[in-house]
C-alpha cells in the first residue's frame, strides 16, 4: 500500500506550540518513532507516510490537542505513552484511560500510567491500605506513589502525607558527615523533594512542609508514632532491616495508606542484615488489604537504555552464581 497524506488542523483553544513542543520536540518522537513524515505550518500539521502509521499519528495529534483543550501540560513522555497505547491497541481511548489517570490540579497535569502494570498499581493504592511495590529503577514506584499522596492531600482526602527513606549508612559513617542531624540525612532524601517539587509548586510545597502538612523524614524517625488520617510512603525499602520494617508497617492509623517501594535487586545493607522488603513477601502474602505489585523491565518509563540496562542486569544476575546468591537474602 503506497503512502497516505492527511493534513489536520487545530481547533483554535489548541495553542501549537504548546503541542509541538520545545523545538517541536514532541513532533520530532511522532516522527521518529511511527516513521513518518511531520510536518508544522502554524495551526496545520501535515502527516505523510504508510496509511496505518499515519493513522495511528492522527490520533495522537488528536488526543494531545484534547488534553491541552482541557488545560493539562504536555511532556514528551505523554506523547511517547499516546503513541504506545494507540500501536498497540486500535480501539485505545483517551477519555477510558483518564479513569486510572492521577490528576494534580495545583498544576493542571495529568499522570497516566505507562503500562498495564503501572495502571494496576494506581488502582490498587486506591483500594488497598498497604501497597507494595516491587520492581527495577525508572518504573515510576515512588513516582505514581508520590502523585496518588499530593493527589489526596490536595483533595483533602488525608490531612498530611509523611515520606520515609532508610538512610542506609546512618550507622558509623553518617557521624563522620558535617552540620546537623538533618544535614547529615538530607542528601537521602533528596529525590523525594525532587518528586514533590515536579508536582506541587515549589512556593506550595514549601509551605505545606513548613506546617508539617508533608512530611520527610528518616525511617528511624517513624519509631513510637501512630499516623492517622495520613498518606505514608516509605521508598527504597530495600535498605529496611527487618526490624525497621515491621516497626514501619505497625505505624498505620485509622484512614491512613501505606506505599512502600523498592527494589530487590539492589540492597544495600550489610550482608548479615535481612532486607525487610525481601522478607514482607512471605510474611504478609496472604493478608487481605495488603496488595503486592511487581514491576518488570517493560515498565522502566526513563529514557530507553535504562530499559536496556535493566534487562541486561537481569541476564548477568541469572548467569552470575554470585549475583544469584546476593539476590536471595
Amino acid at each position: 500500500m503506497g503512502n497516505t497524506t492527511v493534513k489536520i488542523r487545530l481547533k483554535d483553544k489548541v495553542d501549537p506550540h504548546t503541542l509541538f513542543g520545545s523545538s517541536d520536540t514532541n513532533l520530532r518522537i511522532i516522527e521518529e518513532t511511527l516513521g513518518i513524515g511531520v510536518v508544522a505550518r502554524g495551526h496545520d500539521v501535515i502527516l505523510e507516510g504508510p496509511h496505518q502509521r499515519v493513522k495511528i499519528g492522527e490520533k495522537v495529534i488528536y488526543d494531545l490537542g484534547a488534553l491541552i483543550e482541557d488545560g493539562y501540560t504536555i511532556r514528551p513522555d505523554d506523547v511517547e505513552y499516546l503513541i504506545r497505547q494507540s500501536t498497540r491497541d486500535e480501539g485505545f481511548n483517551l477519555e477510558e484511560a483518564f479513569h486510572d489517570a492521577i490528576s494534580l490540579p495545583s498544576k493542571k497535569k495529568l499522570i497516566l500510567p505507562k503500562s498495564p502494570i503501572q495502571a494496576e498499581y494506581i488502582k490498587a493504592i486506591r483500594k488497598y491500605d498497604i501497597v507494595i511495590g516491587i520492581g527495577p529503577a525508572g518504573t515510576g514506584k515512588t513516582y505514581l506513589a508520590m502523585g496518588m499522596a499530593v493527589s489526596a492531600l490536595l483533595k483533602k482526602e488525608v490531612n498530611r502525607i509523611i515520606l520515609a527513606r532508610p538512610a542506609v549508612e546512618a550507622g558509623e559513617r553518617l557521624g563522620f558527615l558535617p552540620g546537623d542531624m538533618y544535614e547529615k540525612v538530607n542528601p537521602y532524601l533528596r529525590p523525594l523533594y525532587d518528586a514533590l517539587y515536579d508536582m506541587m509548586e515549589p512556593d506550595k510545597a514549601n509551605r505545606l512542609l513548613e506546617r508539617g502538612d508533608i512530611e520527610i523524614a528518616p525511617l528511624a524517625f517513624m519509631r513510637g508514632r501512630t499516623l492517622n488520617d495520613s498518606f505514608i510512603i516509605l521508598d527504597e525499602a530495600q535498605n529496611a532491616t527487618s526490624e525497621q520494617m515491621k516497626m514501619f508497617l505497625t505505624r498505620l492509623g485509622f484512614n491512613s495508606k501505606v506505599v512502600v517501594t523498592g527494589d530487590i535487586t539492589q540492597v544495600d545493607l550489610p550482608s548479615e542484615k535481612v532486607s525487610g522488603l525481601i522478607e514482607i513477601q512471605g510474611i504478609l502474602s496472604g493478608i487481605h488489604g495488603i496488595r503486592f505489585v511487581y514491576f518488570t523491565e517493560k515498565d522502566v518509563v526513563r529514557h530507553k537504555l535504562v530499559q536496556d540496562i535493566v534487562k541486561a542486569y537481569e541476564i548477568f544476575t541469572a548467569k552470575t552464581p554470585r549475583a544469584k546468591k546476593t539476590k536471595g537474602l
